[in-house]
């Protein structure tokens, strides 16, 4: 069997391939279709390509995370969730994205939906050989799918063939000539599969530079509010420059935790700032990626003796280089059950921490009372987690500021009026707040049912403008009829 490939370098050859490939789309619909979707039905394809081919290992895992395109979400997927989700897969379904290549070709005398079909065999090939091999059983898979699309693009009449590519080719051989079925011992396969060719390149976008931390720390000072938390992100970014300056002078370094507790309530941009201190302890030399791995106790604890040692030790091990955020970390603390498996999660963080201390940081978030006790509920928290990151809530000028930068970001206009009665709103609600108060989650909440408000009000226009459809009204936003209501829900309490 041949050695398998890195999934640094499948995820390389994947993202040239779907890249170049994506260049090539001259419809705007199609390439902006193809660009959302074709990741995850790739991750789906390979899906169904490893249940063909019983038998997961953890690089099965690191296969599928690597599938995704410069410019859209990195997969996050834990052994447990992949196994499932292999073994649930129902079958090959036609991508809409696919539907709109054959459309454009069909309109401006194109083929390349035909072209796809060759680029999406062999990144099926490049999943197959996880092992080193591709099975009879896994390249027949390929086949009927590759099938499948060729059919609809004759069906709907694209010019051009089928594909000259022979997926046999691929398939790895036993000594006596016969192709491997399935889970044959690596010392029957003589012929393991080649490596995959990579498609024609396209000419190749420049590497996207890193963030500078000028840049970076620009990026913190244009969020809003977090007066507080940016004051001392910065002093931690002294403390880390200075420690590596008297390091490179020969002066002693005193031993120093870099591992945080975010305390706060709910949307008060926990995340936004963890994953800026990412990029940041990358920028400055303390980890060596600065990626951030998000997880809260349903992605460490597994519900049966054992799994849970195991499956926060695969978030330990996705983290490494970068940031593990563990979301309502007081949840892995259960005073009222000593038996709970939190507490062995908490155990493969310590150990995680202890033994990766130079390229790992974990932080902790939650509410600010909850947090006080998840830290003393066992000594080595209290060892490593020292400094306190306090997220107050946003105020009403701020959740209207906030309101403004999403309606700026997603194209759509406030004029006075509305800017006004939003700002007003806003600082009810401040005012109003309760425990369950969402800050920058309660302001999309409203975001997004002013603008499900005003495509009901726009769709009912004969002819709208672009200003038609780029306003936001008071109407949209509601407010009299929330006035209503409480004045109703008061006046029947």
């Amino acid at each position: 069997m041949s050695q398998p490939m890195t999934p640094a370098a499948v995820h390389k050859q994947y993202d040239e391939a779907m890249t170049a490939f994506r260049r090539q789309i001259a419809d705007p619909a199609a390439r902006v279709a193809f660009g959302r979707e074709a990741d995850g039905f790739l991750r789906e394809c390979a899906c169904g390509v490893w249940q063909t081919d019983q038998g997961m290992s953890p690089l099965h895992v690191e296969y599928y995370n690597a599938i995704y395109s410069k410019g859209n979400p990195v997969p996050t997927a834990l052994y447990w969730e992949l196994a499932a989700t292999v073994d649930g897969y129902q079958g090959f379904v036609l991508p809409n994205f696919f539907r709109r290549l054959v459309k454009a070709d069909l309109e401006q005398g194109r083929s390349q939906s035909r072209r796809f079909v060759d680029t999406f065999t062999l990144m099926l090939l490049l999943f197959a050989a996880v092992d080193g091999k591709v099975s009879e059983a896994e390249a027949g898979f390929v086949n009927a799918c590759a099938d499948s699309l060729s059919a609809y693009c004759d069906t709907a009449g694209v010019g051009g063939g089928k594909s000259g590519l022979d997926v046999r080719e691929f398939v790895a051989k036993r000594r006596d000539g016969k192709p491997v079925k399935t889970g044959k011992p690596e010392d029957e396969a003589v012929s393991p599969a080649p490596a995959m060719a990579e498609p024609p390149k396209q000419e190749e976008a420049p590497a996207e530079p890193e963030p500078s931390l000028d840049e970076l720390l620009a990026e913190l000072e244009g969020l809003c509010g977090l007066d507080k938390v940016k004051e001392d992100v910065k002093g931690l970014i002294n403390l880390v420059k200075v420690r590596k300056l008297r390091k490179e002078a020969g002066l002693p370094v005193p031993p120093m935790s870099l591992h945080l507790v975010f305390m706060g309530n709910p949307g008060t941009g926990k995340t936004t700032v963890a994953r800026l201190l990412a990029k940041i302890y990358h920028a400055v030399g303390v980890l060596s990626k600065g990626q951030l791995v998000e997880v809260d106790r349903s992605g460490l604890v597994a519900g049966f003796v054992g799994q849970t040692a195991l499956k926060t030790q695969e978030a330990v091990d996705k983290a490494l280089g970068g940031v593990l955020f563990i979301d309502e970390a007081y949840a892995l603390a259960n005073q009222d059950n000593a038996n709970d498996f939190g507490r062995e999660a908490i155990e493969v963080l310590l150990k995680g921490m202890e033994d990766h201390r130079d390229d790992l940081i974990v932080i902790v978030a939650g509410y600010t009372d909850l947090m006080g006790d998840f830290i003393h509920a066992n000594p080595g928290l209290e060892s490593r987690f020292n400094k306190y990151f306090y997220f107050e809530d946003y105020d009403g000028g701020q959740l209207a500021e906030i309101f403004r930068s999403v309606c700026k970001k997603n194209g759509y206009a406030l004029d006075e009026e509305t800017d006004k009665a939003a700002a007003e709103a806003f600082q009810v609600m401040y005012e109003r707040r309760d425990e369950n108060f969402g800050n920058a989650r309660d302001v999309r909440n409203v975001f997004e049912a002013a603008v499900a408000r005003q495509a009901n009000r726009v769709a009912a226009m004969e002819a709208p403008q672009k200003e038609d459809l780029m306003a936001l009204t008071v109407v949209d936003l509601d407010l009299e009829d929330d006035d209503k209501k409480e004045n109703s829900e008061k006046a029947e309490g």
